[in-house]
């Protein structure tokens, strides 16, 4: 698989991470983690995309609802966490894009392409987090029993 990123490692169990012009962020933050065989920890960034897969969880009918932007958007914030699920890498993201128009979009991101440039942090923690589904819920929750 071609590497869509560089990276630094600044000290402390973190990085720093550029993702290519018009590479998929949430994909390549993945395959970093896999990379690095970081099981657990935090991310978060900035940069520009020029389309976004936003998701909203309806916790009545237990499903997400997607919904794709297409146009020149800046990540005012993007945060989310490390964890593994059934053994494999899962990454939960959320993500705030600002617009043109100075109107701001938020949700749990599905995916999203660099439109310029991205740049983010790891932090690894070196313990596996997994995780389970929770059926009440209907999310993918942290096991910490």
């Amino acid at each position: 698989m071609e590497r869509n990123y560089t990276f630094s490692d600044i000290g402390e169990d973190k990085y720093v991470v550029s993702i290519a012009n018009h590479a998929e962020v949430f994909e390549t933050l993945k395959q970093f983690c896999i990379d690095m065989d970081i099981t657990a920890g935090i991310i978060h960034g900035i940069g520009a995309v020029s389309e976004a897969t936003l998701r909203f969880f309806n916790p009545i009918t237990k499903q997400y609802v997607d919904k794709t932007f297409t146009e020149q958007m800046e990540i005012a914030n993007l945060t989310g966490n490390i964890s593994t699920l059934n053994g494999e890498t899962y990454l939960h993201l959320h993500v705030v894009l600002g617009r043109a128009d100075y109107t701001a979009l938020a949700g749990h991101l599905l995916s999203t392409t660099i439109c310029g440039a991205g740049e983010f942090v790891v932090e690894e923690y070196f313990e596996t987090i997994e995780r389970k589904l929770d059926e009440e819920i209907g999310l993918n929750v942290y096991d910490l029993e």
